[in-house]
């Protein structure tokens, strides 16, 4: 059952770990600031997997390319990357930054189409709307807001939580937001008007991320607390947690047909298990370093896994055997998210790039 309100209040401990978090995502890697980096250029790679990114001029990428090249390197952010998302018909990619901004570019080309500066702090997480036409983004100023990627257009500001918002995700039809936050809860709302529909406050610590499951009835949500909880999308109440992980839970995410959810921890394993029963099924253990994201391929036969130790890599679902490591990064990766047609992902880092990559 959730935590009653009176034990989310012994908890202030968290708050300290807080501050020490948001404070080591913005200064992590700010060594690397001399990087070239051009406003939105676009850095064609016709490099393998792992190669330093070259500096010629923009072209075309070609239609064929071998698992692991990289088609090109997105260098419009001033900071880390935190959240990168798929536009649903492939043509666009957002990206969202600890420079306060959300960028949105040509998926083809890495050519720069808009930037979103509504927020006043950095942003951690960014999600298309099933039909495409709005962005939901989070931020450490505490806010979601929603907005038209196409104009930059702000539709709402949804200002229900009193710490940094984390994590975002909109339900299958596209009518409602949840939220993960700092302040122990997840928040669902509703995407026109703001309304706040549920909210969850079962976890122990901050929210660390959300996903809905395809059926849009239930929600799986990752917290500082070592825990994966899900509960009722319309209800908040609590169905099960699972506890497999020993430290931090950083990522989750749903398996296309909704019968098993993957999970990204700081003890440095991907777990896999029953979206129903919460029984384990499998752990992976290539990861030298904390998971912070992880992404199903929409044929969900592949899991993709990306974090600290810099590598994005590419397993079984069903076994758990590992295919191939994304080495393009030069540090510790904060998101990954694949192509609609499952053919190529997008990572984002805190080297201040976004980058495109063949994943078959």
């Amino acid at each position: 059952m959730p935590h009653p309100r009176s034990a989310l209040q012994e908890v202030n401990p968290f708050r300290s770990l807080l501050d020490k978090r948001k404070l080591s995502r913005r200064t992590f890697l700010r060594d690397m600031a001399g990087l070239a980096l051009t406003g939105g250029s676009l850095i064609p790679l016709a490099t393998a997997c792992g190669l330093a990114p070259s500096t010629s001029p923009a072209s075309q990428p070609t239609t064929s390319h071998a698992l692991g090249t990289t088609i090109y390197t997105y260098h419009g952010h001033g900071g880390g990357v935190h959240a990168v998302a798929w536009s649903p018909d492939g043509k666009r990619i957002a990206s969202g930054s600890d420079d306060k901004t959300v960028q949105v570019w040509d998926a083809a080309t890495g050519e720069h189409v808009l930037k979103y500066s509504r927020h006043s702090d950095g942003v951690t997480s960014v999600a298309w709307s099933p039909d495409g036409k709005r962005v939901v983004s989070g931020s450490h100023d505490n806010t979601a807001q929603v907005w038209d990627p196409t104009t930059g257009r702000n539709s709402l500001t949804y200002r229900g939580h009193t710490a940094s918002v984390i994590s975002v995700a909109w339900s299958p039809d596209g009518k409602w937001v949840v939220s993960g936050d700092y302040d122990t809860t997840a928040q669902v709302w509703d995407a026109a008007d703001g309304r706040q529909v549920s909210t969850y406050r079962g976890h122990l610590g901050p929210v660390y991320n959300v996903a809905w499951s395809p059926d849009g009835k239930r929600i799986a949500s990752a917290g500082e607390d070592n825990t994966v909880q899900v509960w009722d999308a319309t209800t908040g109440s609590h169905v099960f947690t699972y506890h497999g992980h020993h430290h931090v839970v950083e990522a989750v995410t749903w398996s296309p047909d909704g019968k098993r959810i993957v999970s990204g921890s700081k003890d440095k394993t991907v777990q896999l298990w029953d979206a129903t029963t919460g029984s384990h099924v499998f752990t992976y253990h290539g990861h030298t370093d904390v998971v912070e994201a992880v992404a199903w391929s929409p044929d969900g036969k592949r899991i993709a896994s990306g974090g600290d130790d810099s590598t994005i890599q590419l397993w079984d679902a069903a076994t758990g055997s590992s295919m191939f490591t994304y080495r393009g990064h030069a540090n510790l990766v904060w998101a990954v998210a694949w192509s609609p047609d499952g053919k190529q992902i997008v990572s984002g880092s805190e080297d201040l790039t976004t980058q495109v990559w063949q994943a078959q």
